[in-house]
């Protein structure tokens, strides 16, 4: 149990030895023990005591707190973080040298990729859209070719990468049913169900990022690819960026196997806005843990080989 979601309202958490205790309306109603922890992910109207912030963070198990019915990232606690800070000036320098081209087409060769690869796949299953999904593979294809340029810059870069994806989004689009009312990307809020859950599982990839971004005493709002941006994690832009394909393969499975239909969202009534259902919550968290086991372990490696690449190798820390 890595991951714990305390997602319930008026849930009063305490310390209590070794395990977190939960009590709702003065009843103790369970406990989870710390030991395996790593991350716990707080939805909404919780009380925590400050025995518990302290225990985590002393055992370094990083908080993520998400707001009840939007799940926005709200913020974030770790206990003591690396402190290797030639770490992140390696990380500054190379943030003003050449190496963001290299580290950039690294990245957007790796997207496309999966991205061509989600196509291909998808032909062989929806076979109705052989003409749609082919068409764009090409393109995809073609676009990778001609990242072998070695004079390539980082605008020219990002054109072609926003073009191939432009084409891919139109065809991910057509993969799901027409009944999900999923015409185009929206966020902040997301508009159907298929935004509302790629919006949840990005927001959750992007800070696992941050988390071990942070953990290994890198910069998270330095990044390469993503330039410097106030209020944003730019370097765990970068990381992510490369897993955003491998989100939106889950995200189709959970619709095409019908794990998740209209009726599991709920639609603002006040204002545009669409969202998973608390009980619906439920069946995500572990559908998405089985999922993210893999994600997680390819992250801590991506992070672990960026921060050898910036410190030359030179610290046997990673």
């Amino acid at each position: 149990m890595g991951t714990l979601y305390i997602d319930r309202k008026g849930l009063h958490i305490r310390l209590d030895g070794n395990a977190l205790a939960f009590y709702a309306n003065g009843e103790r109603e369970g406990t989870a023990p710390i030991n395996p922890l790593k991350r716990v992910i707080v939805v909404g109207n919780i009380t925590l005591e400050s025995p518990v912030l302290h225990r985590l963070s002393a055992e370094g198990v990083s908080m993520i707190f998400l707001s009840g019915r939007r799940l926005r990232f709200c913020g974030m606690l770790h206990g003591r973080l690396h402190n290797n800070g030639i770490l992140r000036l390696r990380q500054y320098e190379k943030s003003l040298s050449d190496f963001c081209i290299e580290y950039s087409k690294e990245i957007v060769s790796k997207k496309l990729a999966a991205q061509l690869a989600l196509m291909q796949d998808a032909v062989n299953i929806r076979t109705d859209l052989r003409f749609d999904l082919t068409g764009t593979a090409v393109i995809i294809g073609q676009t990778i070719t001609k990242l072998d340029n070695p004079t390539l810059e980082t605008a020219t870069l990002m054109g072609l990468e926003g073009g191939a994806s432009a084409a891919y989004f139109k065809a991910y689009i057509k993969l799901f049913a027409d009944s999900l009312k999923f015409y185009k990307r929206t966020r902040r809020p997301p508009e159907d169900p298929v935004n509302a859950m790629l919006s949840l599982c990005y927001t959750l990839l992007h800070f696992e990022a941050v988390r071990e971004i942070e953990t290994i005493g890198l910069d998270p709002t330095i990044g390469f690819y993503h330039k410097f941006e106030y209020g944003r994690e730019s370097l765990a832009c970068d990381l992510v960026e490369t897993y955003r394909p491998v989100v939106d393969r889950f995200v189709w499975r959970l619709f095409s196997e019908r794990t998740f239909r209209d009726r599991d969202f709920a639609f603002e009534e006040e204002r545009p806005g669409c969202y998973l259902k608390k009980e619906s919550r439920k069946v995500f968290y572990p559908l998405y843990e089985e999922w993210a086991q893999a994600i997680r372990t390819g992250l801590v490696e991506d992070v672990r080989a960026l921060a050898r690449r910036l410190i030359n190798g030179q610290d046997g820390v990673f």
